[in-house]
């Protein structure tokens, strides 16, 4: 009984450690507070001034558009580099994971300083294509890509994808229509993981974005150093409202896997 307590203890703290500073955010965001002290009336002003300020409209269209392009891009590139690796020999395979490591284990500032030092200094691509910006945030979550599509990769039956070759089926044709339907639940979770990522980017954006663009990230840090008032309260309706819609996905996620086990079963 005793060690059942103490079990339950630990996981309740851990929830109120993990969850407690953005229920408390999302708490004051219903309310006319300014700072975080003693809660005012009740009042949805903050979400008014979210969707309705052009500035802060145009900093999430253009950071949901960023997340979107560049984790299309590098889902593509991940899943390619999956595969690729998974039919090939075992010096090679490892090698390309190895190599799929590295961006993983090494700190963003240093890949958004590299990716800025090639594109920008030695190449003379200008940031205001947004191409660096693009291609650092590839860099960053291609690899998670990988990650996520490797385990469906070892986890499909690989008869299945030579009988479709002896049947008279091309290698491109039973790529599309055998491997990629089995390994679509991976590829789904990491294009999630990539969107996830370069939302929350900061160093790769800050070193590779142009002047006049900011994404969530560089916003609400840029925010805190003298931003009007009704901007950074505005600013905790966007928390709350990414905090929702992250949970919302999880839910619809997990709801999706406990069901496609079932039929498995």
């Amino acid at each position: 009984m005793i060690r059942k307590v103490w079990r339950w203890m630990v996981i309740i703290f851990v929830l109120l450690f993990l969850y407690l500073p953005i229920l408390v955010l999302a708490v004051y965001s219903f309310t006319d507070a300014t700072n975080i002290g003693a809660i005012r009336g009740f009042s949805v002003h903050n979400y008014v001034t979210l969707f309705t300020t052009p500035e802060l409209r145009s900093m999430i269209a253009g950071t949901v558009a960023l997340a979107l392009g560049s984790a299309l891009i590098a889902t593509v590139l991940g899943t390619m580099g999956a595969i690729g690796s998974f039919y090939s020999r075992k010096g090679m395979a490892s090698a390309i994971t190895t190599m799929n490591q590295v961006p993983v284990v090494n700190a963003d500032v240093v890949t958004g300083f590299s990716i800025c030092i090639l594109l920008v200094v030695v190449l003379g691509i200008s940031k205001d294509t947004y191409i660096p910006l693009v291609a650092g945030h590839v860099t960053l979550c291609a690899p998670f890509v990988f990650l996520a599509v490797i385990p469906k990769l070892k986890q499909m039956d690989p008869s299945i994808y030579e009988a479709a070759l002896d049947l008279g089926a091309t290698p491109f044709t039973a790529l599309i229509r055998i491997v990629i339907p089995q390994i679509f639940p991976g590829i789904l979770s990491g294009f999630a993981m990539a969107v996830t990522l370069s939302l929350d980017d900061y160093f790769v954006a800050t070193y590779t974005k142009p002047a006049t663009f900011d994404t969530i990230s560089t916003y609400v840090v840029n925010a805190t150093k003298g931003a009007q008032t009704t901007i950074k309260t505005a600013l905790w309706a966007l928390s709350t409202v990414i905090f929702l819609l992250v949970v919302l996905f999880s839910a619809v996620m997990n709801i999706r896997a406990n069901k496609e086990e079932r039929k498995t079963v």
